[in-house]
């Protein structure tokens, strides 16, 4: 096997390997680390860099390459750097030491997934009041006891969508509403009935959904369970958006024609978290989640998270046929 900037390495995998040793997993990831390794890079290839510090400490770094013709509309590449921890006791090697061994990965598809949508978080937290006391008596009205109403219908109306999922081979995981029970909150000790819990569910809509009416199911379920059920949102999406995958649109021919040229085959899904792309598309800029990452296995935030030389290099090469192809998009009606 080769080693790190050996003859036998490629140099693209030997950047990638200096770039995923920074260490910028959350709580407190080294993001000016990862700002001058773009800004090395910007030197390297004589591109424009520009550092926006949205927040402080957090800084936007823009690399701009100009085209031929300025007068057409820019192309971003968006990602983010930062990484969410890592439980290290469980992986084979150092996260961050951007390990390579000479062992393969295996997968079955070939095709490339292309997210083109997103499903809307919503957080929500369940609030009951009822009847305190003591524990030792059947008090009636207890906040324990609607809430456990409220709990019930939500992972009813989960179990109703994992169903209609699995009996539907043709869907996939975004095209229908998740939910999961994440926090649940109350009481003051053994032997005292509380007067108020709260329950916190992590809602993910698919795009399709009727946002109002579905907010109108969350109050339904709170007034069935009793008195005194309310709900809050931690989070609210309200502006699903799709973007194009209709042969007549510019942008999706640009991108699928030039993946039909390399004879990719694209599995267009909508995404099942949330990304980035929902506030690009919610200001009317399509986005498009690509990753040419096929014969991997899907483990996002997943211990011994990898990627084959050969696939990381791969998509490299992919990449440079598609930027051109988006690139050379005409100038649209909207825009002159």
């Amino acid at each position: 096997m080769a080693s790190e900037g050996s003859e036998g390495e490629h140099p693209s995998v030997t950047l990638f390997r200096q770039y995923l040793r920074i260490r910028t997993l959350q709580p407190e990831p080294d993001y000016g680390a990862a700002v001058a390794f773009f800004e090395e890079r910007a030197l390297q290839l004589g591109l424009g860099c520009q550092k926006v510090e949205v927040a402080p400490g957090y800084v936007v770094t823009v690399l701009t390459w100009p085209g031929t013709n300025p007068k057409l509309s820019s192309v971003l590449l968006n990602s983010h750097t930062d990484v969410v921890p890592v439980f290290q006791e469980y992986w084979s090697h150092d996260p961050f030491e951007a390990f390579k061994d000479a062992d393969g990965l295996a997968n079955p598809t070939d095709a490339f997934t292309v997210f083109y949508s997103e499903r809307s978080p919503w957080w929500v937290r369940v609030t009951s009041t009822g009847k305190p006391g003591h524990a030792s008596r059947f008090i009636e009205d207890t906040a324990a006891e609607k809430l456990h109403k409220v709990v019930s219908s939500i992972l009813a109306f989960r179990e109703k969508e994992r169903q209609r999922l699995q009996s539907d081979p043709q869907l996939k995981e975004g095209a229908v509403t998740s939910v999961n029970l994440t926090i649940l909150e109350g009481g003051v000790a053994y032997n005292v009935v509380p007067a108020t819990m709260s329950a916190s569910f992590d809602f993910r809509v698919a795009p399709d959904v009727d946002l109002k009416a579905f907010e109108g199911q969350l109050q339904d379920w709170c007034q069935a369970a009793g008195e005194g059920v309310t709900f809050e949102f931690a989070q609210k999406w309200t502006e699903p958006q799709v973007t194009s995958t209709d042969d007549s649109d510019p942008w999706w021919a640009a991108f699928s024609g030039a993946c039909k040229a390399m004879n990719l085959t694209l599995e267009p899904e909508i995404f099942p978290a949330a990304t980035d792309s929902r506030y690009l598309r919610a200001v009317g800029v399509p986005a498009l989640g690509f990753s040419p990452m096929n014969r991997t296995p899907i483990l996002l935030h997943d211990h011994d998270e990898r990627l084959h030389e050969a696939v990381f290099l791969r998509g490299v090469d992919i990449y440079t046929q598609l930027l051109p192809a988006l690139a050379s998009v005409p100038i649209l009606p909207s825009e002159s």
